[in-house]
C-alpha cells in the first residue's frame, strides 16, 4: 500500500521541538563521487541517504567500487581510484547532481558509459556540457540534449582548456572541476560570459575537492585551474541539509513557534542558508527577492510570500524552470489553485499577491507535486495555516528528505495520509 496524498491539519499551537534535518544532498553526492576517484578507504559521516544519493552509490557499485552503508548516515567508500566501465547504462533516476557530475568524470574512464535516468531526468538539460567535453576530444553525444548520454572514453582529454556556459547550471562547472583532477596537466575552466547559477555550489566543489587533497585555485570570477593531483581518500563529514531546513525555517515563523535544528544558519556552507536571512523578517519579506543564489529555498519563500504582509516579486530564477520540473510554473499553479490570482507569472519572475487573511480559512486545494520533492515539501506549509491542503504524490519527498512527513509530525502536525491499496 502506497499513500497517494496527505492532507495537513492545521495546527492550533507554535510548533515547537528539535527536528535534525538530513545530510546535505549536494555535499553527499559530491562526497561520493570523490570517495568513488579516490585509492583507498573514505568514510563519510552525516550523509544522507535518500534516492538521489542511493542513485550515486548504486552506480559507483556497478563500475566495481564498493560502497557500504554500517548505519543511516554513513557511507564507507572503498575504491582502487578508476570508476571500470559497467556492464549496463547507469540508471540515476531524476538524480540532476549524480547525473551531471558522472558524465564529466566518466570521460576519463576507459570504455562505454552510458548515463540515463527516469522520464523527468529526459527532459533536464545537459547539452553545454557535453559540448564542452565534445571540445575536449570527447566521444560523447546526448541526441536529445537531455540524457541518455552515451561516452566512449579514452582516459584523456585532448585539450586542458575549457569554456562553459554554465547561465543553466553551475553543475556544468562543478562536474569538470571535479573531472579535471584526475587528468594529465593542470587545466583551465573559463566562464562563457558572466552568467552562472547559483555560484555558491562551485564553493561547495571547491571545498569538498580540497579536502580530498585536489588543489584548485580561482585566477579570476571566471576561471578555474585545476591540477592534475588526483583524489586521497579522507574521513569527511557532511553538514546538514540548507535546503531541507527552509522547510523548518518556514514552519517556525508561520506558526510563531521555536525549532532547533541543531545547527545555526551562519554555520552552513550551502547557498540556500542565505534564505534564512529573507525568511526572518517574515510577515514583512522585501518587495523583491533576487533568487540566482538560493534557488532550491524560492519555492519555501514563495508559499511563505502568500501570508506576507505585502506582495513579493522574485527574480534571477528562470534557472527554476529547468529543475525537477518546471518550478515557476508549479508554485504558481500551487498557489493558484488555493485561491485564484494568488500568484502569476510575468516573463520568468514570479509575483505572489500577498494576503494574511488566508490563515485561518478552508480552501480546499490539491497540489500537483508534479514529482517533485521541493513543491511537496513547500505547499505543505500553506497546510499549516489552511485547512484542506492536501498534498498529491507526498512520497516524492524521498528524493532528498525522506522523513519529512515524520519530521512534522513530531512536532505536534496532524496529517491525514490517504492511501491506495
Amino acid at each position: 500500500m502506497t499513500t497517494d496524498s496527505v492532507t495537513i491539519l492545521p495546527p492550533t499551537h507554535a510548533l515547537t521541538g528539535k527536528v535534525s534535518p538530513p545530510g546535505s544532498k549536494s555535499i553527499t553526492n559530491r562526497a561520493l563521487l570523490l570517495a568513488g576517484l579516490a585509492k583507498g578507504t573514505s568514510r563519510l559521516t552525516g550523509a544522507l541517504k535518500s534516492d538521489d544519493t542511493r542513485y550515486m552509490a548504486e552506480a559507483l557499485r556497478q563500475m566495481g567500487v564498493t560502497v557500504e552503508e554500517p548505519d543511516a548516515t554513513t557511507f564507507v567508500v572503498t575504491s582502487s581510484g578508476e570508476l571500470k566501465a559497467p556492464a549496463a547504462p547507469l540508471f540515476l533516476g531524476n538524480a540532476g547532481t549524480a547525473t551531471r557530475f558522472l558524465t564529466a568524470a566518466l570521460a576519463l574512464g576507459h570504455g562505454r558509459y552510458v548515463v540515463d535516468g527516469d522520464e523527468h531526468m529526459r527532459k533536464r538539460p545537459i547539452k553545454p556540457l557535453v559540448e564542452a567535453l565534445q571540445s575536449l576530444g570527447v566521444a560523447i553525444a546526448a541526441p536529445s540534449g537531455c540524457p541518455p548520454v552515451a561516452i566512449d572514453a579514452n582516459g584523456a582529454f585532448k585539450k586542458n582548456h575549457v569554456v562553459i556556459d554554465a547561465g543553466l547550471s553551475s553543475q556544468y562547472v562543478s562536474a569538470l572541476q571535479m573531472a579535471a583532477a584526475c587528468g594529465s596537466e593542470p587545466f583551465t575552466i573559463e566562464l562563457a560570459g558572466a552568467d552562472i547559477g547559483a555560484r555558491g555550489y562551485i564553493d561547495l566543489t571547491m571545498s569538498a575537492m580540497r579536502a580530498f587533497g585536489a588543489k584548485v585555485e580561482q585566477p579570476t570570477p571566471a576561471s578555474w585551474v585545476i591540477q592534475p593531483t588526483g583524489y586521497t581518500a579522507t574521513d569527511f563529514h557532511i553538514e546538514p541539509d540548507a535546503s531541507a531546513a527552509t522547510y523548518l525555517w518556514g514552519a517556525e515563523v508561520l506558526t510563531k513557534g521555536q525549532i532547533d535544528i541543531g545547527t545555526p544558519s551562519d554555520a552552513f556552507t550551502q547557498p540556500d542558508a542565505k534564505a534564512y536571512d529573507v525568511i526572518a523578517q517574515f510577515p514583512n519579506m522585501p518587495a523583491v527577492i533576487d533568487g540566482s543564489q538560493m534557488q532550491d529555498a524560492i519555492p519555501t519563500i514563495a508559499v511563505l510570500a502568500a501570508f506576507n504582509e505585502t506582495p513579493v516579486r522574485f527574480v534571477g530564477i528562470e534557472n527554476l524552470r529547468v529543475k525537477e520540473c518546471d518550478r515557476i510554473r508549479a508554485v504558481s499553479t500551487g498557489l493558484n489553485n488555493i485561491r485564484e490570482g494568488l500568484a502569476k507569472e510575468e516573463g520568468d519572475d514570479l509575483l505572489v499577491f500577498s494576503d494574511p487573511s488566508l490563515a485561518g480559512q478552508s480552501l480546499p486545494a490539491e497540489i500537483d507535486t508534479f514529482a517533485d520533492h521541493r513543491i511537496a515539501m513547500s505547499f505543505a506549509l500553506a497546510g499549516l495555516k489552511i485547512r484542506d491542503i492536501t498534498i498529491l504524490d507526498p512520497g516524492c519527498v524521498a528524493k532528498t528528505y525522506p522523513g519529512y512527513w515524520d519530521a512534522l509530525a513530531s512536532l505536534g502536525v496532524d496529517l491525514v495520509r490517504n492511501d491506495k491499496k
